[in-house]
């Protein structure tokens, strides 16, 4: 075997955290496939993890808040899922510290899956396709071999094929507009976006971490429909800060923020140009954004261009991860 720190990557990705790395294992990762696109894993066989995470929205959806079973409405919206072992902690609010650890969280929660391990593991025990897929790890499925395997399929989706990557590689250019808005992404008085969107070690499109991006006017914790990781943490500082995002499939994963309140990215542009509310709790990277910043509309839909050279075609059409069945 290989560890996933060997495999192939891009070279302008950075190491892969220690405690993400694990041992690239091709036959755990197909069951992982199978499991992740089976409603078997959900009470009433309804829904599976591919229902709010689909392949053609690069592993998100395009719903405002996707639907569990019954019909019933996650409270937030379905975040996309690509290079995940790159990431520390994973959902909006950061309550997962590691790959597996999020993979329970669907499965039990009652706006999801709503299912328990004892009525998932009887049923993958009396499937032969599972008992098949899982015969080289013994002769009981257990939740951990269930979670493994999930985690071995979901670190086999990378992305790294877009414009952007291909022009990194000196294989293509950008027009004139993409060029634009390349530079004034990286303009300090200007689009100032990469003290969240990217770091000087990667291209990953986020710096992997939490902030308070100032979607709303807060004068308390109490105002805040949804605490973010404050919720989890109970730290007043934590207050309505939420998952930085990934600059790339930008494309595919409309729409956006934890509530999907913007529907395009001409939205996204224009709330950063103009509508940033300054909070209680706001993050001081933010501080650049307050007020009305000087972009024309030439200058944001330049913006817009080169971002939409990050979303990657090649990865929401690769059949070796769509559904087996």
């Amino acid at each position: 075997m290989v560890s996933w720190k060997e495999m192939e990557r891009p070279y302008f990705f950075p190491n892969i955290p220690e405690k993400n790395q694990k041992e690239y294992d091709p036959v755990l990762a197909i069951a992982g496939r199978y499991l992740f696109y089976d409603p078997i894993l959900s009470r009433d066989s309804t829904r599976s993890c591919s229902s709010c995470h689909q392949q053609e929205y690069a592993f998100a959806d395009n719903s405002k808040f996707s639907e569990g079973i019954e019909k019933k409405a996650v409270p937030r919206n379905s975040l996309a899922l690509f290079n995940l072992q790159w990431y520390e902690a994973f959902f909006w609010d950061g309550r997962a510290t590691s790959l597996e650890a999020q993979i329970n969280h669907p499965i039990t929660d009652q706006n999801e899956l709503n299912s328990s391990w004892e009525l998932i593991l009887s049923r993958l025990n009396n499937s032969p396709l599972y008992k098949k897929l899982f015969e080289d790890y013994g002769s009981q499925i257990d939740s951990q071999m269930v979670v493994n395997a999930i985690g071995q399929f979901e670190r086999r989706l990378i992305s790294a094929n877009s414009k952007y990557d291909q022009v990194l590689n000196g294989k293509t250019y950008y027009n004139e507009d993409e060029y634009a808005g390349f530079l004034l992404v990286n303009d300090q008085t200007k689009g100032n976006c990469l003290h969240c969107h990217t770091s000087d070690a990667n291209a990953l499109g986020t710096i992997g971490t939490f902030s308070n991006n100032g979607l709303d006017a807060a004068k308390s914790s109490a105002d805040f429909a949804d605490k973010g990781v404050g919720g989890v943490s109970k730290k007043e500082l934590d207050m309505g800060k939420f998952k930085i995002p990934s600059f790339r499939n930008l494309v595919f994963t409309a729409p956006y923020m934890h509530d999907g309140r913007f529907k395009t990215l001409e939205e996204v542009v224009d709330f950063y140009a103009d509508e940033v509310q300054n909070n209680y709790s706001i993050d001081p990277k933010m501080e650049a954004h307050l007020g009305k910043k000087d972009l024309s509309r030439k200058e944001r839909e330049q913006i817009v261009a080169f971002l939409k050279t990050m979303s990657d075609s090649s990865f929401v059409a690769d059949t070796s991860l769509s559904n087996p069945f």
